[in-house]
């Protein structure tokens, strides 16, 4: 037996069904953060994890292009929606990340931007207009480890 109030009620009982009902008609922001070597299947795990094609245009460079390459980081945003439940998911993608010979710094920039991202949320949070706050902060990381001993 439950305990679910009647439809008339509107005292604070009923406050979690209309948060609930109120979230799931604005939708969810979700941010996802893959870093590791090239051919790790990071590009794979999210496409398979979230059933889409996120990554249809990514071109993998040669062996010329990664030997000074540099750590990028590149966003890509789509919008998904299963069972009425709209979800913006944000994946940030650390190409050059462990590619390079000498990778001695290459996780500053990585760490510079999940920092940037907290103290840009916490400015926007702090300051008078709070209504319209978009989070860009990193929620989840996934590290990929390369099996081969190289890093």
């Amino acid at each position: 037996m439950s305990k679910t109030p009647s439809t008339n009620y509107v005292g604070f009982a009923t406050l979690p069904d209309q948060v609930h009902r109120k979230s799931v008609k604005k939708g969810f922001e979700f941010t996802l953060m893959v870093v590791g070597e090239s051919g790790l299947g990071k590009s794979t795990l999210v496409n398979s994890l979230f059933l889409t094609d996120l990554y249809s245009d990514k071109a993998i460079p040669s062996a010329e292009e990664r030997i000074n390459k540099t750590v990028d980081i590149e966003r890509s945003s789509v919008d998904i929606e299963e069972c009425g439940v709209k979800l913006r998911l944000t994946v940030v993608d650390t190409p050059g990340f462990g590619d390079q010979l000498n990778g001695l710094n290459s996780w500053q920039p990585i760490v510079k931007y999940v920092d940037d991202q907290f103290n840009q949320y916490y400015r926007d949070e702090s300051g008078l207009n709070r209504k319209n706050i978009i989070d860009n902060r990193i929620h989840c990381c996934l590290y990929f480890i390369s099996p081969y001993g190289h890093g």
